[in-house]
């Protein structure tokens, strides 16, 4: 049974995401706030946290870098200020997911299970299937309704990455720093040109996949 922690300083909301998750079939243990969510990851090993970001005597963002430095754990964060920047910087520290308050505990319930049925499908196979796409890491090939794009290698790493991330925003420079490497000197047009190329080609045989533009942030393609 998957294993998940509920941080936030509301009671009634900590309640509502516990029942939906419990009767989802999910482990829960719920948490005031996050003074000690960090000790409590390194014991427990959850499978998800669910954290808020603004609490009284902790703040999520900041205890998400904090796990992040020993931890992939996938965190869903909720927060009730609708503004881009926490979202665009939960996404950047390492979250999974960003909801705003209020929300519907189904839509979590269905964000949770998304996550975990992601994180399934990179652990049983090498090959990603998104919509009409087929991903094959181990023979670097990219297929859409059993036709084979004809792409570079770099083309391949890119739309890896952004497949592996699909649902999550990806920034140019995250791009640059992971596809190319820390060493590449040269200009982020390069990410935007080398994108433009793998929208035609898949465009050519799909109607279903497209990589969206995050205006002024980078790419993100939706699973």
């Amino acid at each position: 049974m998957k294993h998940i922690l509920v941080v936030d300083d509301e009671k009634n909301i900590r309640d509502i995401i516990e029942k939906y998750l419990v009767a989802s079939n999910y482990k829960v243990t719920t948490y005031g706030d996050a003074k000690y969510l960090k000790e409590e990851v390194r014991r427990l090993n959850p499978d998800l946290i669910v954290l808020d970001i603004m609490m009284p005597n902790s703040n999520g963002l900041d205890v998400c870098k904090e796990i992040r430095k020993f931890s992939e754990v996938p965190i869903i964060f909720v927060s009730a200020k609708d503004e881009e920047f926490d979202r665009i910087l939960g996404l950047e520290l390492g979250g999974d997911d960003y909801m705003n308050k209020p929300f519907s505990p189904r839509e979590l319930v269905v964000r949770v299970k998304n996550i975990f049925k992601r994180l399934d499908k990179h652990v049983k196979s090498d090959v990603i299937t998104i919509k009409d796409l087929e991903l094959d890491k181990t023979s670097r090939q990219i297929k859409i309704k059993d036709v084979v794009l004809k792409i570079t290698q770099k083309e391949f790493e890119v739309m890896a990455y952004l497949c592996e991330h699909a649902n999550m925003p990806v920034k140019r420079e995250q791009l640059i720093e992971d596809v190319w490497g820390y060493d590449f000197e040269g200009e982020l047009r390069v990410v935007d040109d080398l994108v433009k190329r793998l929208r035609k080609k898949i465009s050519q045989e799909s109607s279903e996949l497209t990589i969206e533009t995050v205006w002024g942030y980078g790419y993100k393609i939706e699973a």
